[in-house]
């Protein structure tokens, strides 16, 4: 990991108040080492950080991704009952799922529109409106 890298996963991690410990330092330096903003799965990731040289459990890393979205670094991205993907990218914003290949990219927020909402029930308001538009090739 560089120094570079190293920087700017430590200020990520210090503005949710995280404590950087070597497994969070590890995975942010992934995550967002780079400047670049990500979409992954924690066996993704898990995957990764071995290759990297470290040793996390992959419980480590989903328990670190939830404290990550749980303190606003990230959000998850739920494609269907079974699968979810981390996202560095926190502003509302809508998601292509590639089901070819199982990725999941940001799809431009500016051609988005919503012409109405339904009425939602008495005593509830609107907290977010998740987005996935799947894609498969042309045959």
């Amino acid at each position: 990991m560089t120094h570079e890298a190293l920087e700017r996963s430590s200020a990520w991690l210090s503005k949710a108040s995280l404590r950087p410990t070597r497994q969070r330092l590890s995975l942010a330096c992934l995550l967002v080492g780079d400047g670049q903003d990500r979409h992954v799965t924690a066996e993704g990731l898990h995957a990764a950080v071995q290759t990297s040289g470290d040793k996390v459990s992959l419980a480590t890393v989903y328990n670190t991704l939830r404290a990550f979205c749980d303190a606003g670094l990230m959000q998850e991205v739920t494609v269907d009952g079974h699968r979810s993907y981390f996202d560095t990218r926190i502003d509302d914003h809508a998601h292509f799922y590639h089901e070819h290949d199982g990725s999941l990219s940001d799809a431009p927020k500016a051609e988005i529109a919503f012409k109405s909402l339904p009425e939602v029930p008495e005593g509830y308001e609107i907290s977010k409106v998740d987005v996935v538009i799947r894609l498969r090739p042309k045959p």
